[in-house]
């Protein structure tokens, strides 16, 4: 059945029912603003727990049985460990052991470690995923091969997404590197540390059942604790909940690539002569090669000018310890650690903060902290010609990366986007993106070794860089020299009617979807 299809205000046709549900359309930048109140779990009462504060149980599967899990239920699960996750495959082992179908597994992200879920897909243990998707699984939703929608959205959409009531959390499942048998967890210490829970502080304050899962049970109190036992039902203790070293993946490492050190050497260059960097700014980098070279370059232009950052927004990784501990900065505002030094600064620097998506992100609190940061540097798979981006599919139309924070970032004070003007002899910069992540009205600046293109939306850029040593170019003058140089534009995605993922934009309406790839 095709479902009914309405053009949004980007312009783009998207459904307005998904998985049965009602998704209203992109209706344009704070334009669409929710009414009601926050959704809330059921009152609990502790005489229902023990008295001791012991909430052990033997294994996941009792604690899924003790926590009432049946078919159709909404499982959750948070992505800290990233590839080296421990947790997630076992809940859906587990699940299939008792013979529930049809969940709907609400991950924070996914990665090529829950490839086994792809089992669970098959024999319908789980109907659909509601998350990022990174590798495997995005594209075995590309092949059409998943039963239900999947549907992608930022890391405040998440929270905003619990917050408003549109998805319910049945049963929360938090791995937790230490935790008391009361469920107090944190994330910052124990064998398996990697840094925050932040992801999963929706999940436990509005899952109507949450497990802890650790592998680190120490005496109560748990502290610091970054999940709070009053919101625990249950705590499992199994042999391992995540691999850290997993953490830092290929993703989370300095580029090598002379044109990428370049366009990060580019974007520091443009933050300093656009005036941006002076004492007392702030900034927020990725986690790709080259955000993390960008962050090393503009730490040698801070050294140079005397210049101190208020704070830094992390994602944190070493380059941004290093800025903290040599007093570059005063504090990382931390959403994810990428990497153990991040993991050690947390437990060991006072002004090393870890917040969660209620705080940097959440587009339905009142304010967050992504529209005070002076400059963000963020990937994208395509940019065209009237500044918007992907960051979810490539040219060939496959899902194979997930949102994160990207979108939520898009409001600070100012987006840059160093990427390479091509990939594999494909251009990236496109007259129309395959599929729309982001408005270019939230975007300013596009990096690339070919140039530095600012949106011309952004009259005090470009004033401010006029007569810049920088190469400042057209973007549209930056788009036919890419395609002289790669034979011409990308070759359009094959792809058939049917949808396999729609595109979320941070307040809950529907800004795009992706069709299943054909061929």
């Amino acid at each position: 059945m095709i479902p009914e299809m309405v053009k949004n205000a980007a312009g783009r046709l998207v459904p307005t029912v998904i998985n049965g549900e009602k998704h209203p359309p992109y209706q344009g930048v704070g334009k669409y603003k929710p009414r009601g109140r926050k959704a809330a779990p059921p009152v609990a009462s502790c005489a229902d727990y023990p008295s001791d504060g012991n909430k052990v149980v033997k294994d996941i599967k009792s604690a899924l049985k003790k926590c009432g899990l049946r078919d159709g239920m909404t499982i959750s699960t948070h992505h800290h460990f990233r590839n080296g996750d421990l947790v997630a495959n076992r809940i859906f082992d587990a699940a299939a052991e008792m013979g529930v179908k049809d969940l709907r597994w609400f991950p924070s992200a996914s990665f090529p470690c829950h490839a086994p879920i792809i089992e669970h897909l098959e024999s319908g243990v789980v109907h659909h995923i509601e998350g990022s998707m990174n590798g495997p699984l995005g594209d075995y939703c590309s092949e059409g091969r998943m039963r239900g929608t999947a549907i992608l959205r930022s890391h405040g959409g998440r929270y905003q997404a619990v917050q408003d009531g549109e998805v319910h959390i049945d049963i929360a499942v938090i791995a937790a590197p230490a935790a008391d048998p009361f469920g107090n967890a944190t994330g910052d210490r124990g064998p398996s540390a990697c840094g925050l829970l932040g992801f999963a502080l929706a999940d436990s304050q509005y899952a109507d059942k949450v497990i802890i899962v650790t592998d680190n049970l120490i005496p109560f109190p748990c502290i610091p604790w970054q999940i709070h036992g009053n919101y625990v039902d249950c705590v499992v203790v199994m042999d391992k909940v995540g691999e850290p070293e997993k953490i830092v993946s290929g993703t989370t490492q300095i580029t090598k690539s002379p044109d990428r050190l370049l366009i990060a050497e580019y974007a520091a260059g443009f933050v300093a002569e656009a005036g941006i960097m002076r004492d007392g700014f702030s900034f927020q980098a990725g986690a790709g090669g080259t955000a993390l070279s960008f962050a090393i370059f503009l730490a040698e232009m801070m050294r140079e000018s005397g210049v101190k950052a208020r704070f830094i927004r992390g994602g944190s990784t070493q380059y941004l310890v290093r800025m903290l501990e040599e007093g570059l900065t005063d504090y990382i505002l931390d959403g994810q650690t990428f990497d153990l030094e991040g993991v050690r600064s947390m437990r060991e620097n006072p002004g090393h903060v870890n917040t969660s998506p209620f705080t940097s992100y959440n587009y339905h609190g009142k304010g967050n902290f992504a529209s005070m940061v002076d400059a963000v540097v963020l990937g994208a798979t395509e940019v065209d010609v009237n500044f918007n981006a992907n960051v979810v599919t490539h040219s060939d139309g496959r899902l194979l990366h997930g949102i994160g924070g990207w979108q939520n970032c898009l409001f600070s004070k100012c987006t840059i986007l160093p990427i390479p003007s091509f990939r594999n002899r494909i251009p990236v910069i496109v007259d129309e993106v395959t599929t729309l992540c982001g408005p270019g009205e939230l975007i300013d600046v596009v990096v690339t070794e070919r140039g530095i293109a600012i949106n011309p939306r952004r009259k005090d850029l470009l004033k401010k860089m006029a007569g810049s040593s920088l190469p400042i170019v057209d973007i549209h003058d930056l788009k036919s020299e890419v395609e002289d140089i790669c034979g011409g534009k990308a070759t359009p995605p094959k792809t058939d009617d049917k949808i396999i993922a729609a595109i979320k934009w941070v307040d809950g309406t529907v800004i795009d979807c992706v069709y299943a790839v054909n061929g």
